[in-house]
């Protein structure tokens, strides 16, 4: 086929695409109020001649799997698609297309320009929340197909696109659909990463400390023991922690140039009750990362002793020991530079490939200080994950928003791909 003329078709699509995308952006697809985004995916998947599986998961089917992470609650409220294109002579090599739904919280409304969910465009970038993370890469996943219908052809291979939930927390919706059973030779993963190749990815760990304090009037202040304050500490032995992970000899290969891939946030902390009582009880959240092939276990193992080793010192703490509590992610790091097989090379250089006639220039590859969801396909089901997607900016901040052109060349590259990867039939 041509490589032109998928290129023209991305391009005679792409106004079709820009409506899909900003509709769903409107969609406000928080964790748990991400079902009128699916019900929309899941039409537009229908009208277009998917096969669509749209199920609510339980934690139950997915808890003993390899990579689940622990949640707090129930998943009434946790809905995957999958829309299937099953090709008629499967010449070719077949493919999942997954992206996730779910957005972070907005934060303080009065700190956009805008309505977060109010998706428009100016300048060349399409603004709201989830634009750039990661709705613009479900819309180039679809819409790569859609330019090759255009052409009346299709994959001949078998494509499964899949738009989860639960990514920005646990990655469980991502798993679920393994649970289900879909399988395919690769996956590709649009990840707003300026259209470099996810070469590495670190690993997660959610955990809450729970402190326990002796509440006093404030006017014997001395007496009591401000749980607020004690968790203080905790905080310095945790940031000596991430400063030892991140020590030379501690690092994975790909990120031996890096000075500080793994990253500790203290996210959220809540304590007291009233501003004249000394506060009897403290909870903070933490989220650390950690490097691909690092046993979690033992990352637990030394989040607990530098907490406990702090605590010791403390004259309160001392005998009121904190409590850890593991919720929300548990993810391992995952490198695509860590597969061997043939698969994922010429996997890779399709999509180099891809890219390299779409940019006029070969592949940038990066080891990202975050997490995708690409680690349950490359460490749980051997199928080789490529991460790669559009250039965005404030992803996970105010004002987010995603280059439109980026999103063009996204889409054209992963048609070329698809090309090449799956081969072509006549639709």
């Amino acid at each position: 086929m041509d490589s032109t003329a998928i290129l023209h078709a991305v391009d005679a699509v792409f106004d079709r695409e820009l409506e899909f995308l900003a509709e769903l952006v409107r969609h406000p697809s928080t964790r748990g109020a991400e079902q009128s985004a699916q019900d929309f995916i899941a039409g537009e998947l229908a009208g277009l001649g998917y096969e669509v599986d749209r199920w609510r998961f339980d934690v139950a089917d997915i808890a003993g799997m390899p990579g689940f992470s622990p949640v707090i609650g129930n998943y009434e409220d946790a809905v995957n698609v999958v829309g299937s294109l099953r090709s008629r002579t499967r010449g070719g090599r077949s493919l999942i297309l997954n992206g996730h739904v779910d957005v972070v919280p907005t934060g303080p409304l009065d700190m956009w320009d805008r309505g977060p969910f109010d998706a428009h465009i100016d300048d060349g970038w399409m603004y709201g929340r989830g634009a750039g993370d990661m709705k613009a890469g479900l819309a180039s996943n679809l819409f790569a197909i859609e330019a090759l219908k255009q052409l009346g052809l299709r994959p001949a291979a078998d494509v499964f696109f899949q738009s989860v939930v639960e990514e920005e927390c646990t990655g469980n919706g991502a798993l679920a659909c393994l649970q289900r059973g879909y399988r395919a030779d690769a996956a590709l993963i649009p990840e707003p990463f300026a259209e470099k190749f996810v070469s590495s990815q670190v690993g997660v760990i959610w955990f809450k400390v729970r402190l326990k304090g002796l509440p006093t009037h404030v006017a014997y202040a001395g007496s009591g023991a401000n749980a607020i304050e004690a968790a203080i500490p905790l905080f310095e032995a945790l940031h000596r922690l991430e400063h030892r992970m991140n020590a030379p000899e501690c690092r994975h290969h790909d990120y031996a140039g890096h000075s500080h891939a793994l990253n500790l946030n203290i996210g959220k902390i809540e304590g007291g009750d009233w501003a004249s009582s000394v506060p009897a009880w403290c909870v903070f959240d933490v989220r650390m990362g950690v490097f691909p092939g690092q046993d979690l276990d033992e990352m637990r193992h030394m989040i607990e002793e530098a907490v406990l080793e702090a605590a010791r010192s403390h004259p309160f703490l001392a005998k009121n020991r904190p409590e850890i509590v593991y919720n929300g992610f548990a993810a391992e790091g995952y490198s695509f530079r860590d597969h061997k097989g043939e698969t994922a090379r010429e996997a890779l250089a399709a999509l180099d490939r891809a890219h390299s006639l779409v940019a006029g220039k070969p592949l940038g590859h990066e080891a990202i200080t975050a997490t995708t969801d690409a680690r349950f396909f490359g460490l749980y089901a051997d199928t080789p994950a490529l991460v790669y997607g559009p250039r965005a900016e404030a992803i996970h901040g105010f004002n987010e928003r995603v280059d439109l052109e980026s999103v063009r060349r996204v889409t054209q590259s992963t048609a070329l791909f698809i090309a090449d990867w799956c081969g072509l039939e006549k639709a």
